[in-house]
């Protein structure tokens, strides 16, 4: 079959490569075969490849953590045999998903409805299911609450700010660029700091009149991250679910034990492992549900079939892009 392979670490655009003899892998018990139809480019699929991911590859590898595709065969088990023939929303468990074919736990593949197309089927997961479990599972954001983010420009960013229209809680956000503006208010956006004008936590003490937040989510890491862990208020919560930035957060303790604040980090992927399956499948609804209505939308700028990984992955990487770049593997 035909793949996406890297043999060592480092920038996509370097390591990547496309292969049509790799061996099409077989499901054992309790896995399905899946032929895959498209899957999106995530800043995680870069920082698998370039091995700062929590999750390291073992070679050769092929990157991508979720997709949609169609089950065509079971290793066995009564849910890989329900699952056959159904178009699904799929995560990867260790082999990825750039591929013609991809094998995962019947578990990890999720029925999608008819009406739902390919390209929001293949970022039902990731940004989704995050946007949800951490500002209604995790933190409980209560309505009328400020919740501080930064990054807030990106896709996860725009679903927050709709989820938090959607459920009553007050957006507070931060971007790089200033024309990004009005475009997150036209979404909803309470308030929207720019990065350069000054220290994050100065902007949001200026606004709420000096008592900072109780809840903030944070992908960037860095100072940009450091600033948005100074800006809880006593009893602030802040989640850190990502390092896009490349470089750690620094807190003085005694910021946070002033208060009792609490800064912990969120991984999807260990945090599902720990829900009962039942509430994993009130979250497919609810995703299913808000993707529907729009609130979980995911704006595609681009798709690239398999061949051409490479401009793929250089467009996925470039600043101010607006939306998911999405590899169309087949129909």
């Amino acid at each position: 079959m035909k793949a996406v392979v890297f043999d060592r670490s480092g920038p996509a655009p370097e390591v990547l490569s496309v292969r049509d003899d790799v061996p099409k892998p077989v499901p054992r018990w309790g896995q399905v075969l899946v032929r895959m139809r498209a899957s999106p480019i995530n800043p995680s699929d870069l920082m698998y490849t370039e091995g700062k991911y929590g999750l390291r590859p073992e070679f050769p590898a092929t990157p991508g953590f979720e997709g949609v595709g169609v089950v065509e065969a079971s290793g066995g088990g009564p849910l890989g045999w329900l699952r056959k023939g159904k178009r699904v929303a799929v995560v990867s468990s260790g082999r990825g998903n750039w591929a013609e074919y991809t094998i995962t736990t019947a578990r990890q593949v999720i029925p999608v409805p008819h009406e739902l197309p390919d390209d929001q089927a293949a970022t039902f997961f990731v940004n989704p299911a995050s946007a949800i479990a951490m500002t209604r599972d995790v933190l409980r954001i209560p309505p009328g609450e400020w919740l501080l983010q930064s990054a807030a420009g990106s896709s996860l960013g725009k679903m927050v700010i709709r989820l938090g229209k959607k459920y009553g809680f007050r957006t507070m956000n931060v971007v790089r660029r200033r024309e990004q503006i009005e475009e997150l208010k036209q979404l909803g956006a309470d308030a929207v700091f720019v990065q350069s004008d000054g220290p994050v936590d100065e902007q949001v003490r200026h606004l709420t009149g000096g008592t900072g937040v109780r809840y903030a989510i944070d992908p960037v890491g860095g100072r940009i991250g450091t600033e948005v862990v100074a800006s809880l208020a006593g009893g602030g919560r802040c989640l850190l679910y990502g390092l896009l930035s490349g470089n750690p957060v620094q807190v003085d303790p005694r910021l946070l034990i002033t208060g009792s604040k609490w800064v912990g980090g969120f991984w999807l992927a260990d945090w599902a492992k720990g829900q009962r399956i039942l509430r994993l499948l009130r979250l497919f609804k609810q995703v299913r549900r808000l993707i529907a209505d729009g609130t979980l939308h995911s704006d595609i700028v681009a798709t690239y079939p398999l061949n051409d990984v490479i401009a793929a992955v250089r467009h996925a990487a470039a600043d101010a892009k607006g939306g998911k770049v999405l590899l169309q593997i087949s129909s």
